[in-house]
C-alpha cells in the first residue's frame, strides 16, 4: 500500500453537524436532554415490566428487550457525541470508530428483528387467540430472541469486517456526530463498489424481509379485526397493535431515507435522518408504547408508588 494509507493507525475527527460554538452548545443541551429522557423512559419500561407479574407475557417480554436495545443503542453513540460537542479534541481512533459502528449496525438490526417478532406476536394473539398460549410459549419466545441476537451480531460483524478492507487516506474529517457506514465509505480512497453492493443486498434482505413479514401480518390482522361485529371490540383489538405500528413507521421511514439510495447521493439531509432513527426513535418508543396502554399505566403507577394518570 502507498505511504498515504493511514487506516489502521489513523484517527477520525468527528466534527459534528456544525462548527459554530453557539450551535454546538445548542446541540449539546438538546442531545443531553434527549439522552436523559431516553434513558429514564426505557429504564422505567424495563422496571415496570419486570416488577409486575401481570406484564409477564410475550408482548411485554419483547417490549422490555426492545427498550433494553434502545438503551444500549443511544449509550453507544450519544455520550461520545456529547464529549465531542464540549471538547476541543474531537478525535476517535480507528478501532474506536469501528467498535462504535459495529454496535450501531448490530443494534439497529436487533431493533428491526424484535419489531418483526412483536408483529408475529400480535398476529397470533389476534388471528389465532385460542392457540396463543401454546404458539407463543416461553421457550419459543427465548428462542426467537436468541435468533434475533445471533443474526444481529453476525450482520454487524460482517459489515465491520468488510470495512476493515477499505483504505482511508488523506484528511479524515467526519462532518457528523458518530461513526456511520455511509459517512465512512465517503472517506475511502479505495474502491468501495463491492462493499456498497454487499451493503445494499444484505440490507434489503435483513431489513425488507422483516418489513414484508410485518406487512403481511398486519394485512391479516386488519382482515380479522374487520370481521369483528362490535365497533368497541374492533377499537380495543386494534389498540393492542397501534403503538407497534407507530414505532415501525417511525423506524423504517427514517431508515429507508438513509440507506436505500446510491452512496454518491448521501448528503447532510440524510445525516439528519440518521439522527432521527439513532436518537429520536429510541426516545419516542417509551411514550408511544405507554401513551394509551392501560396495563403500562398501572404498572408504572405501582412502580412509582402513585396512580399514573392516562392522557385524555
Amino acid at each position: 500500500m502507498d505511504g498515504d494509507n493511514q487506516s489502521e493507525n489513523s484517527q477520525f475527527l468527528l466534527l459534528g453537524m456544525s462548527e459554530s460554538p453557539e450551535q454546538q452548545q445548542i446541540l449539546f443541551w438538546m442531545f443531553l436532554s434527549m439522552y436523559l429522557v431516553t434513558v429514564v423512559g426505557n429504564v422505567l419500561i424495563i422496571l415496570a415490566i419486570s416488577s409486575d407479574s401481570r406484564l409477564h407475557t410475550p408482548m411485554y417480554f419483547f417490549l422490555a428487550n426492545l427498550s433494553f436495545t434502545d438503551l444500549f443503542f443511544v449509550t453507544n453513540t450519544i455520550p461520545k457525541m456529547l464529549v465531542n460537542l464540549q471538547s476541543q479534541n474531537k478525535a476517535i481512533s480507528y478501532a474506536g470508530c469501528l467498535t462504535q459502528l459495529y454496535f450501531l449496525v448490530s443494534l439497529v438490526t436487533l431493533d428491526n428483528l424484535i419489531l418483526a417478532v412483536m408483529a408475529y406476536d400480535r398476529y397470533v394473539a389476534i388471528c389465532h387467540p385460542l392457540h396463543y398460549v401454546t404458539a407463543m410459549s416461553p421457550g419459543l419466545c427465548i428462542l426467537l430472541l436468541c435468533l434475533c441476537w445471533g443474526l444481529s451480531v453476525l450482520y454487524g460483524l460482517l459489515l465491520t469486517l468488510l470495512l476493515t478492507r477499505v483504505t482511508f487516506c488523506g484528511t479524515q474529517e467526519i462532518h457528523y456526530l458518530f461513526c456511520e457506514m455511509y459517512v465512512l465509505l465517503r472517506l475511502a480512497c479505495s474502491n468501495t463498489h463491492i462493499i456498497h453492493t454487499v451493503l445494499i443486498a444484505t440490507g434489503c434482505f435483513i431489513f425488507l424481509t422483516p418489513l414484508g413479514f410485518m406487512t403481511t401480518s398486519y394485512v391479516r390482522i386488519v382482515r380479522t379485526i374487520l370481521q369483528i361485529p362490535s365497533a368497541s371490540k374492533k377499537r380495543k383489538t386494534f389498540s393492542t397493535c397501534a403503538s407497534h405500528l407507530g414505532v415501525v413507521s417511525l423506524f423504517y421511514g427514517t431508515l429507508c431515507m438513509v440507506y436505500l439510495q446510491p452512496l454518491h447521493t448521501y448528503s447532510m439531509k440524510d445525516s439528519v435522518a440518521t439522527v432521527m432513527y439513532a436518537v429520536v426513535t429510541p426516545m419516542m418508543n417509551p411514550f408511544i408504547y405507554s401513551l394509551r396502554n392501560k396495563d403500562m399505566h398501572g404498572a408504572l403507577g405501582r412502580l412509582l408508588g402513585r396512580p399514573f394518570q392516562r392522557p385524555k
